[in-house]
């Protein structure tokens, strides 16, 4: 069937841009449900404005997840499923709710510097098979992830 596929790229490429999307779907849904969780979970006297923080980068996200995993089915190739495929193809781990709010701030900081690379990466993908579709959906949410990193940087005092 996958030779039928007409997405002007070859079952290779389409494979290797796909690959690509699926580290950053997954790097992005684990920083997605960590930011979620601090949500929920942040405490202190900043309290209001990190949960406030934490919800519009979380909101962001969860739109970002469905075009990541649009882009790879209409690329011709299966999207990542469940929390087990997720957990698999991350290296970002689960957040701590008794952590300090100091501490829910420069972990997701540190997850999204993750994932500038994973898009960085991704991004080289797509420019050497010649996608500009996918290197603007990755230019997107590399975009956010550099705004997101350096609120969160900011937060902490940091440049």
């Amino acid at each position: 069937m996958d030779s039928e596929i007409k997405t002007g790229f070859t079952p290779q490429q389409r494979g290797d841009l796909a690959a690509g999307l699926t580290q950053l779907l997954a790097d992005t849904y684990a920083v997605y449900l960590k930011t979620h969780g601090y949500h929920w979970n942040v405490r202190g006297p900043n309290f209001a404005s990190l949960h406030a923080l934490f919800m519009e980068q979380y909101t962001e996200m969860w739109t970002a997840l469905d075009e990541l995993a649009e882009r790879i089915r209409a690329l011709g190739e299966f999207a990542p499923q469940g929390y087990a495929a997720f957990a698999n193809l991350t290296a970002i781990r689960d957040g701590d709710p008794s952590r300090d709010a100091a501490a829910m701030v420069e972990e997701p900081m540190r997850d999204h510097e993750t994932l500038i690379g994973t898009a960085r990466a991704a991004i080289r993908e797509a420019a050497e098979d010649l996608d500009p579709v996918t290197e603007g959906l990755i230019t997107d949410r590399l975009t956010i992830h550099e705004k997101h990193a350096w609120m969160l940087r900011a937060t902490l005092g940091g440049k």
